[in-house]
């Protein structure tokens, strides 16, 4: 129950990040920080009882760098939304694939890297898309540098309450 996640918003409602439900309420305790989100539940001590939050809001701003987003499988699978590029199949069972085969001097960017499922990557195999028979769902590009970074696809699905505070 205390691990459920919680959406942190800075002072000026833009998504920080996303932290566990127990910080959040330690957050809240020490004034640090305001619920804006009931979340699904009570938790009960000896003396209190603590509303479990679903979104919480910084009480000062934290003012933090903004970073270029690096090429790891999670940010890949990420941009693709956990679906296979060339199958449209949504799974987590994902690997990456080289749009041209790294042994053809394709290089590893986020031009050239898309998400795979095991089948479909099978079926490519050391070819480019054409030569396979296969085509791309989307031109693989670099995200943008939005602050959704630190936010995973499948929390900003599941979680309704959090899409009021999340830009689209």
């Amino acid at each position: 129950m205390l691990n459920i996640p919680v959406l942190v918003l800075n002072q000026s409602y833009e998504p920080l990040t996303i932290c566990r439900a127990r910080r959040a309420i330690v957050l809240v305790y020490q004034g640090k920080a305001e619920m804006l989100e009931n979340g699904v539940g009570f938790v009960h001590t000896i003396s209190n009882s603590f509303e479990l939050p679903s979104v919480i809001r910084l009480a000062y701003m934290v003012k933090r760098p903004y970073r270029q987003k690096k090429l790891t499988r999670y940010e890949v699978f990420n941009r693709d939304k956990y679906t296979c590029q060339y199958c449209g199949k949504e799974t987590r069972q994902l690997t990456l694939d080289h749009v041209i085969p790294r042994y053809r001097s394709g290089q590893h960017t986020w031009e050239n890297v898309v998400s795979a499922c095991v089948p479909c990557n099978r079926r490519k195999a050391g070819r480019t898309p054409q030569e396979a028979g296969m085509k791309l769902l989307r031109k693989p590009t670099r995200p943008s540098d939005n602050l959704l970074f630190s936010i995973p696809y499948h929390y900003r699905q599941r979680r309704d309450e959090w899409q009021k505070y999340l830009p689209q």
